[in-house]
């Protein structure tokens, strides 16, 4: 018997029957073992901290808050930090470093040249940030965004008709009826008087209208009324963006602990039982209809995103799981709201800016634009 298992007992006021010396010996061997693999952890995160900080010696950074917080507070989602982001991009000309904390680095290319070689590397073999992309994870599963290796390059074959640019040349009329419910609205406030509008919650709601109606063929309507689930989607990308920038909220133990990790949870929940009482529904409609029927009621008209997904199969004949396809429609939706967002907004804010003979002319040059690239003429300045 090991001379401290006597100890513990001794202090712990128990018999020394075999039993209790097998016992606490073997929670002693627990013990140390847990304790030798903390260290060990320990040491290999270590290592491997500082080689990769070695590794990334070469890209400038701007001073640190403190050796703790790193950068963190510098570049808040707000209007300071983005004064703050446009002051170091105009002295980082190429890319610079930052710090979340005093462990995770993070490097940002800037110039078209340091872009260059990242943006033409393959998808299949381009690193994936796991830190903040695994904040989304619980929300959109193991879709196109997240995925990689073979699961990834299986999905993207089976989806690559819904990338189609032929496909979007039936939803433009989708994208000016969403357009104009948007105009309508506004017409109806500026009536009322002067009127300040949040350009980001009207285009998002057009967005995700268009989003929907493409993707299911689902109107919900949500540029007039609410719903819940636009109101989880919105909660969930903003409570994302709060959790990057709060350093203990990187755990997930500590964050769902939280009320924001709670909210999460909650929000999630609404989406998936969404996505996945639209794909139970189109899954019924299509076994009742049959296979080759529903296939020829689509003839000569848009195959919504749902449907490529419930058609698709891979080379053995194996069709995505329903997991599968909940994954991929609320990636599809993630990323159609927002790149759409990131790409509107600006446009909107530009034009609005500017001066009447250059918005006509805006409106002049964009039905040529898609009339050059989709052989269609367009005269409304929806059309855009």
């Amino acid at each position: 018997m090991l001379p401290i298992v006597d100890h513990l007992l001794d202090v712990l006021n128990l018999e020394h029957t075999p039993f209790r010396i097998y016992a606490v010996t073997a929670l002693l061997l627990l013990f140390v073992g847990f304790i030798a693999r903390t260290v060990l952890k320990v040491i290999l995160y270590i290592h491997a901290y500082s080689a990769n900080a070695k590794r990334l010696s070469c890209f400038p950074e701007p001073p640190r808050r403190s050796w703790i917080l790193g950068h963190l507070g510098m570049f808040f989602p707000n209007e300071e930090g983005m004064q703050e982001v446009s002051k170091q991009v105009s002295h980082f000309t190429h890319y610079m470093k930052t710090w979340m904390g005093p462990t995770i680095p993070i490097v940002s290319l800037i110039h078209p040249d340091s872009l260059k070689s990242v943006v033409a590397a393959s998808a299949a073999i381009a690193p994936k940030d796991e830190l903040f992309y695994g904040f989304l994870r619980p929300w959109l599963g193991d879709g196109l965004l997240l995925s990689r290796g073979e699961k990834w390059a299986r999905h993207r074959r089976l989806l690559t008709p819904a990338f189609h640019f032929d496909i979007l040349k039936h939803y433009v009329k989708i994208f000016n009826h969403s357009s104009d419910i948007m105009h309508a609205k506004w017409r109806r406030l500026c009536v009322e008087g002067p009127v300040f509008l949040d350009m980001f919650e009207h285009i998002s709601l057009m967005t995700l209208d268009s989003l929907l109606k493409c993707t299911f063929s689902y109107d919900s309507d949500c540029q007039e009324k609410p719903s819940d689930y636009i109101a989880a989607i919105y909660e969930l990308s903003s409570l994302i963006v709060k959790r990057e920038h709060c350093l203990p909220h990187h755990i997930d133990f500590i964050y769902y602990l939280s009320s924001n990790g709670r909210k999460f949870r909650r929000a999630c929940r609404i989406v998936h039982e969404f996505t996945a009482n639209v794909v139970q529904l189109r899954k019924k409609a299509l076994k009742e209809k049959g296979v080759e029927n529903w296939i020829k009621s689509k003839q000569g008209k848009t195959k919504d995103f749902i449907d490529i997904l419930l058609l698709s199969k891979d080379e053995d004949g194996n069709p995505l799981t329903d997991e599968e396809m909940r994954d991929e429609v609320d990636t599809f939706m993630f990323e159609g709201m927002t790149c759409l967002n990131c790409h509107l907004l600006p446009c909107a804010l530009r034009r609005a800016s500017d001066y009447i003979p250059q918005s006509q002319q805006c409106l002049g040059v964009v039905p040529r634009m898609l009339q050059c690239l989709m052989g269609k003429s367009f005269q409304k300045g929806t059309s855009a």
